[in-house]
């Protein structure tokens, strides 16, 4: 997903998207572990992507905190 994206989405989309993220990278270490996983770099790629959400989040908290 876009940064400028993800920086235009409302808290509770932020937080849906995060919970989305959460369910694709535990499937995706499901697969890892039955053998499935084609592409062990989307695994890396999701935990990313969560770290952004979650930078996001916490700035947008602590812009409302000002």
């Amino acid at each position: 997903m876009e940064l400028s994206t993800m920086r235009e989405m409302t808290p509770e989309e932020l937080n849906a998207e995060l919970e989305k993220m959460k369910q694709d990278l535990f499937n995706l270490r499901f697969q890892h572990v039955t053998g499935q996983l084609e592409n062990p770099i989307k695994m890396r790629d999701t935990k990313r992507d969560i770290a952004r959400v979650k930078t996001i989040i916490r700035e947008k908290e602590l812009k409302a905190a000002e």
